[in-house]
């Protein structure tokens, strides 16, 4: 036993060395991480700010680096990971919104006449003429397309109206955390069961000297009864004109400032009532091509409002596909579309519940991760994109769900989606010249005094690491914040 001992004693000193060793390794690998996430702790600009850090080897349910990591902050845009994460682990990459032409009443087919309503279906699809999917050399617009389908199957005569049906979400289009300053602007508009033109317009602007008033030279494309109260003056260098406005309401009013001795400037709005707008699209290419129509376009929504709904007997006529959901994610986030990330929420609420609400949405998702076995003490999700200021979570949980996705078969149209740091999206400019550069991919997040990013990149040894790094209430410009971020990043993509 004590020869046993003995030997066995002879050989501690070589593996405490061993041990020490690798400690030696890993504190010399996160060195540089270590002392940037240091010199930020010193940083005046976050003496009244709240951060947070977390980075994991994706290999390894273990941080190797993290500061602060369990408490909450606003994560803005870095939502959409955790957003388009479960949609496309839930729906699939090759999954497609679906939108339906109907009608109702009798079709005579030798006439050409319907006598009764036509109906587009929608299906929650954001995609319908959207400028992300667009076809330049293309001259027809979606419900162009449509009339002259419709003329081909032999209508020539309605008598009705075209009903536009956003039924398949809730009719509340907006996240009631959204703020009021938003709601008009087109970074607001909400998700519509019946999305057409990404739910917004254009003000093209003439201004003047700086101080004069300014003056709107055109709205594209027109939005039937808007009413534009213009409070918009000429000043400064950048676009502070804001739109006021609320949801199904046509009275829109703008007041601030945009760059002096322009014209055509473009400051762009949320539609009123999307899918009213689509129906009277439809209704426009339709009679352009010769089709008449007796009444005039409405919704599901407002025939409810006035008593004047009444169920009905449908059928299919054409069904409309929206392109596949790894090419719909990959614009939500190189672009930051809100409305995509919105939408995608309520489909996934609708997939379980047969409707498409916010708040079962942002439940269903939270409780996807949580039976992931992610830890979502701490997140509180408010909507599907992070404009809400209510929104919270950890870099702990961003980074556990960033770790989770590299093993779903979806990984690599969400890793693909995500902006490439020096080359595309928000991080174009960011870590040039360093080996962040055309390496480090992630979803940025920025509204007044919130700041992140979180996503992957790959270490000197050629390992996927992913990390979620969140800043709030900083003292310092958002510039100064994203170049104080960048260091850390940069630091991120050192380690060995």
């Amino acid at each position: 036993m004590n020869y046993v001992l003995s030997s066995f004693c002879k050989y501690i000193p070589c593996f405490l060395s061993i041990c020490f060793s690798i400690f030696q390794l890993h504190a010399q690998s996160t060195t540089k991480l270590n002392a940037t996430i240091e010199n930020l702790k010193k940083d005046n600009a976050l003496k009244h700010a709240s951060w947070s850090i977390c980075v994991m080897n994706t290999k390894k349910d273990s941080a190797i680096a993290e500061y602060n990591s369990n408490i909450s902050l606003v994560p803005a845009s870095t939502l959409k990971i955790v957003t388009t994460g479960a949609a496309l682990s839930i729906l699939g990459s090759d999954f497609k919104f679906e939108t339906k032409i109907q009608y109702d009443g009798a079709l005579d087919t030798v006439t050409g006449l319907l006598k009764g309503n036509l109906y587009i279906l929608g299906g929650g699809d954001p995609t319908l003429e959207s400028e992300y999917f667009k076809n330049k050399k293309d001259s027809l617009t979606t419900t162009e397309k449509w009339a002259a389908i419709l003329k081909s199957k032999g209508i020539k005569k309605i008598e009705g109206a075209v009903i536009g049906d956003a039924g398949i979400f809730e009719d509340n289009m907006v996240p009631s955390q959204w703020i009021w300053g938003d709601l008009g602007n087109y970074f607001g508009a909400g998700a519509c069961g019946l999305t057409y033109h990404d739910n917004k317009y254009t003000l093209y602007f003439k201004s003047g000297a700086a101080g004069a008033k300014t003056s709107i030279n055109k709205i594209l494309p027109d939005v039937t009864g808007l009413q534009l109260i213009n409070n918009v003056s000429s000043g400064g260098n950048d676009d502070n004109a804001f739109i006021y406005g609320s949801p199904y309401s046509n009275y829109r009013f703008v007041q601030g400032t945009i760059p002096a001795n322009k014209n055509n400037y473009e400051v762009e709005g949320s539609i009123p009532d999307p899918a009213l707008f689509c129906a009277q699209a439809l209704e426009r290419s339709l009679k352009s091509i010769g089709i008449t129509v007796s009444e005039k376009a409405t919704t599901i929504r407002a025939l409810k409002e006035t008593n004047e709904f009444s169920e009905a007997t449908t059928r299919t006529l054409y069904t409309n596909y929206s392109p596949t959901l790894d090419k719909i994610v990959y614009w939500t986030n190189l672009k930051s579309i809100n409305l995509y990330a919105e939408h995608l929420l309520k489909y996934i609420s609708y997939k379980k519940t047969n409707l498409g609400c916010e708040s079962q949405g942002t439940e269903i998702v939270s409780n996807f991760w949580k039976n992931k076995g992610v830890d979502v003490s701490g997140f509180f999700m408010n909507d599907g994109c992070g404009l809400a200021r209510a929104n919270v979570i950890t870099t702990k949980t961003e980074t556990q769900i960033l770790r989770l996705m590299v093993k779903d078969k979806n990984f690599n149209a969400f890793y693909n989606s995500l902006p490439l740091a020096g080359k595309s999206g928000s991080l174009g400019g960011l870590c040039e010249g360093t080996c962040a550069e055309n390496n480090l991919r992630a979803k940025s997040g920025y509204i007044t005094r919130a700041r992140g990013y979180a996503g992957y990149v790959k270490n000197k040894k050629g390992e996927l690491l992913c990390f979620s790094v969140l800043v709030n209430n900083y003292d310092c410009t958002p510039t100064e914040m994203k170049l104080k971020l960048e260091k850390l990043l940069i630091a991120i993509a050192e380690t060995e």
